[in-house]
């Protein structure tokens, strides 16, 4: 498409605002996690005398830097606004958050949102597909305990030891709380054709916004996180149990991304900044462990019915730009990185403050 003489400025200005911010985010980058390495280095012999305070301390070091993601985000305008379920009324407690896919500015988003739930975002455990391994942010995943998974039927199998394996070794001696899970598998585009077909193949139901969750990595977490009573009912929810015992993984929270115009970010959008200010709507919905079935094709049934109720949140959304949400609650304001520039220093300093907590804007 050919640039009008009078587009011609705006375009030039994109594309030097685009240049100076890649140049900040590759300096940012350079700084910012060589000196969370460094760090944890320096911070080894504290990992040997105190390992619960050492994964506290990695732990905030950590939200740091996701909170530097974020507020790439919020300089170029985009903002979040949050429906349905408090999420924060739970965020002491073990959770797994079960998020539908289209864009890697999914994972953006995410770290927008959870900025201000308290220590969620140092305690909390990624799933990603295991390319994120080989990026910038990589070994920091590495080093925290995010687990990277291996895409593909012929990894299946022994990507889900994997899994159950890591979370023996890394989630409670951790201190983790959070797990963010991506079911779907992939992004909605990759995916949705395979979907569609299985689907009409299995007598399932026809899904456009998103598509049918994989239910393996589910299944490991709730086999090795639910705590269970003696009669092996799941002990999650409002159960009783000393204080020094791990209540076990208590909450399903089902969120669903929405974009408007069903436009997503990705990644690179959100570090050049080149898209129009936009805000990005997220709905929770808790559900307590209790009440989540963990027999496979119980669960698998489950699951099929959130992301059923996902599509129809998003088709609902695209037509009024609104959640129809069966908490019947409502938007609690837009979600802004209210982030000032020295957080994107924070750890080159030896004093670090928590700065920069999102606020609503009503």
């Amino acid at each position: 498409m050919a640039v009008t003489l009078e587009e011609a400025p705006w375009l030039g200005w994109i594309v030097v605002k685009a240049l100076v911010r890649f140049a900040f985010m590759v300096a940012n980058n350079l700084v910012a996690i060589s000196s969370y390495v460094c760090y944890v280095i320096v911070l080894q012999p504290l990992r040997l005398l105190d390992s619960k305070r050492f994964w506290y301390i990695e732990g905030i070091m950590y939200k740091w830097l996701l909170g530097m993601v974020a507020s790439w985000g919020w300089y170029a305008g985009y903002t979040v606004m949050e429906w349905g379920d408090d999420i924060k009324a739970v965020s002491k407690d073990e959770a797994v958050m079960l998020v539908n896919h289209q864009a890697t500015g999914d994972v953006c988003t995410l770290m927008m949102c959870l900025q201000d739930k308290g220590l969620v975002v140092a305690q909390m455990m990624w799933l990603m597909d295991h390319i994120f391994k080989y990026t910038n942010f990589g070994i920091v995943s590495l080093i925290h305990g995010d687990f990277f998974i291996r895409q593909g039927k012929s990894h299946r199998d022994q990507q889900l030891l994997l899994l159950k394996k890591h979370l023996e070794n890394n989630y409670r001696s951790r201190d983790r709380k959070w797990i963010v899970l991506f079911p779907e598998g992939g992004f909605l585009r990759k995916r949705r054709e395979t979907s569609q077909a299985y689907a009409k193949k299995n007598n399932l139901p026809f899904l456009t916004h998103v598509t049918l969750p994989r239910i393996g990595a589910t299944n490991i977490i709730l086999s090795a996180l639910v705590a269970r009573q003696e009669n092996g009912s799941p002990a999650g929810g409002d159960a009783k149990e000393l204080e020094s015992k791990s209540k076990g993984l208590q909450w399903i929270i089902d969120t669903t991304i929405a974009y408007p115009k069903a436009e997503p970010i990705d990644i690179q959008t959100w570090i050049l900044g080149y898209r129009k200010p936009t805000v990005t709507h997220v709905h929770y919905r808790i559900f307590p462990i209790k009440d989540v079935p963990l027999e496979t094709d119980d669960l698998a049934d489950w699951l099929y019915q959130r992301f059923i109720e996902k599509e129809e949140l998003l088709s609902h959304f695209y037509e009024t730009e609104l959640f129809l949400s069966k908490t019947k609650s409502k938007p609690r304001g837009q979600k802004t990185e209210n982030t000032e520039a020295l957080r994107d220093l924070l750890l080159t300093s030896p004093i670090s403050h928590e700065l920069g907590e999102k606020k609503p804007l009503f």
